[in-house]
């Protein structure tokens, strides 16, 4: 369901330091996303761009796709230790090629069949959603731009005078926070139904709605309600009635755990493909992922769509809906890829190209429509893979397609070279992606996941966390007034600045989520070495206390303290074994949760409480033990390294205490 915030910091953490998502703790330790350039129709910023003729495009046969993607897929397979794939590509209302690449169940040496072996979409289910969505209000029964509130049995609060709207849920700015607990669960037993698992917790708003795009799991989540409320159906029913059956999918199921004929159909997942199978994901949420289906029936999805809802003799929706759909965006950053109704633009090559990308833990997909051209191109896999290969495997795989199949000029920009460094060094800075969460414990990882942008002499700018099929960051050249190409794979950045200050800037990649300066006030670049120094000096505080015991037990000292300077001694040590106990607690329930869905579950919401709780009391009164350690010390006619100590030590309390309010991590709610 796109790689949700939690693992794309993490990853960020692992490999520089939330990869996403695009649903869960997905392990993704590097972002290669798929090359894009201008979309069709907006036009260029800046200074004239002069083409540079494109190779020969070969041609779109069966013979020729099979035979590279033979030549692609087993060796991107064997070297990424991925255990299976699916490809599908769509040409002129036809499937033109569905193949499956090693193995749905590597123990009993079992092929992928594209007709009939399950993959797990993801967030690529979300269209499915959109679609329907779509269908009801070509009906009349649904309006996008009434508040959604008129379609709830329960409300959403405004934000900003603005309510959200199913436009605002399409084009993921409703301004709600990111939620993580219990996007996963194990066992059938504890899914909740949609209805009791939108209700649980409504998630605040932290934007207005349509200002700022977040993707957002419970917007998706929200849209499959109304659905199932505006119908009459449940929203599996719905699905199942009204697209599968027009399109023939009898492969295809969102019901978890699935039924009986589709299980010995359905692929097992994996981190590596030499490793050990995973269990079968359940999505609480599950018109934001929970999709099942084979490559083929996927493909008479894709058809579908690219025939403007028209599949043989039937219609999943009517042309000028499907048109609507396809062709209705949503401009933050020009001239970058842009949201679309449910799809997003994927442009390249001078070809307009619609896209939805879904991981689950264990699956990878994209999903590229080229709308224009009348063909399609599938991928999903079953694997992680070494270093997170499953990512880089569907960019190439797209880009290559699109080169191959789909060449098309080059642009080159041109920016006078005192103005480019001049940009660059005003991008320069830290910032943290638009999808996060803003008022939960989990805001602590926005700590760790700040992202740098880096101004070189030569009037470049690199982004450590964006890097290339290499490995390598990406090297960013401005062609036009703050936008930005890539030299390798063409991909932009682009910014909007206003009063010579960057406000937010975004990625060809993500046009659900954009980059926004992080505050002065929680910047890593002073916040997380003084944090770090806190809990070392808490931590010397701490070994101080045994060895300063056995010395002078090994050479007879004693205590030298008396009166108020003994108790504020002794106190200032316990609560120091308070505080690091606390955040060694904290370090390890993060650590845990984004490696398990089990622990990020309602199972450990008794757990989340007490530790804030703790927190909150912990880091509270070992804040005024310091201070008054301090001030005992000071008062004293102690030496002055003591003194010093002192101080060192009641400002680490104190920056504890910040870090636990500003990233609250005290408090009392299980909520994140």
């Amino acid at each position: 369901m796109n790689t949700p915030l939690f693992a794309m910091i993490r990853s960020s953490v692992v490999a520089g330091l939330l990869a996403l998502p695009s649903l869960a703790p997905a392990q993704v330790p590097s972002i290669a996303p798929p090359t894009t350039v201008p979309p069709v129709g907006v036009p260029s910023v800046g200074a004239k761009t002069p083409e540079v003729p494109a190779q020969d495009a070969h041609p779109l046969t069966r013979a020729d796709v099979e035979a590279w993607l033979d030549g692609f897929m087993p060796y991107a397979l064997q070297r990424g230790d991925v255990a299976g794939a699916v490809v599908v590509v769509i040409k002129g209302g036809d499937i033109l090629l569905e193949k499956g690449y090693g193995y749905s169940e590597v123990a009993e040496r079992k092929p992928v069949d594209p007709e009939r072996t399950l993959f797990r979409p993801g967030s690529v289910s979300k269209l499915f959603t959109w679609t329907a969505v779509m269908q009801l209000v070509e009906q009349g029964k649904l309006d996008l731009d009434a508040d959604i509130n008129t379609y709830l049995d329960f409300k959403i609060p405004p934000r900003d005078g603005k309510p959200i709207t199913l436009r605002n849920l399409m084009t993921h700015t409703p301004g709600f926070d990111e939620i993580e607990r219990a996007l996963f669960v194990t066992h059938p037993k504890d899914l909740p139904t949609l209805e009791q698992a939108l209700k649980r917790w409504t998630p605040p708003r932290v934007t207005a709605a349509g200002s700022t795009p977040a993707y957002s799991n419970y917007g998706a989540g929200l849209a499959g309600y109304i659905v199932q409320r505006v119908s009459g159906e449940a929203f599996d029913d719905y699905i199942e009635r009204h697209i599968f059956a027009p399109l023939g999918m009898t492969h295809a199921s969102f019901r978890q755990p699935l039924p009986a004929q589709l299980q010995p159909w359905m692929a097992k997942g994996y981190d590596l493909g030499s490793g050990e199978p995973k269990p079968f994901e359940i999505v609480t949420i599950p018109p934001a992922g929970s999709l099942s289906a084979s490559g083929g029936d996927m493909g008479r999805f894709m058809i579908a769509h690219l025939q403007n809802g028209a599949f043989g003799s039937n219609r999943i929706l009517q042309e000028a809906t499907a048109i609507k759909m396809h062709g209705t965006p949503s401009t933050m950053i020009p001239p970058l890829n842009r949201m679309l109704l449910g799809f997003y633009e994927n442009n390249i090559n001078g070809h307009r190209v619609i896209t939805h990308a879904g991981d689950m833990q264990w699956f990878h997909t994209e999903l590229n429509l080229f709308a224009d051209d009348g063909v399609g191109l599938y991928v999903s896999v079953n694997s992680v893979g070494k270093e997170g290969a499953a990512g880089p495997i569907r960019s190439m795989l797209f880009r290559q397609f699109s080169d191959r199949y789909f060449p098309g000029p080059s642009q080159e920009g041109k920016v006078d070279a005192k103005v480019a460094k001049e940009h660059a060094q005003l991008m320069a800075g830290r910032y943290i992606l638009s999808r996060r969460s803003h008022t939960t414990f989990l805001t602590v990882l926005n700590l760790l996941g700040e992202v740098k942008v880096i101004s070189n002499d030569d009037g470049t700018i690199t982004i450590p966390l964006l890097k290339g099929p290499d490995d390598q960051p990406k090297k960013w050249r401005e062609v036009a007034p703050f936008v930005w190409r890539s030299a390798d794979a063409g991909d932009r950045l682009a910014a909007k600045v206003e009063n010579g200050r960057v406000m937010r800037f975004g990625y060809d990649e993500y046009p659900f989520m954009v980059f926004e300066p992080v505050p002065w006030w929680w910047s890593s670049g002073w916040l997380l070495p003084l944090w770090v120094t806190a809990l070392v000096a808490l931590s010397l505080t701490i070994l101080a206390w045994p060895v300063s015991a056995l010395v002078r037990r090994r050479y007879g000292v004693a205590y030298g303290l008396t009166g108020v300077d003994a108790k504020a001694h002794r106190r200032v040590r316990i609560a120091s074994v308070l505080v690091v106990a606390t955040m060694v607690a904290w370090f390890v329930t993060v650590e845990t949760m984004s490696s398990s869905s089990d622990w990020a579950s309602p199972a450990t919401d008794g757990w989340i409480t007490f530790l804030r709780l703790l927190s909150l009391v912990v880091f509270v009164a070992a804040t005024v033990v310091a201070l008054w350690n301090a001030w005992a010390v000071l008062s004293s006619e102690r030496r002055r390294l003591a003194k010093l100590w002192s101080v060192l030590l009641a400002i680490s309390c104190v920056t504890v205490l910040y870090v636990g309010v500003v990233f609250h991590l005290v408090g009392y709610s299980a909520n994140y």
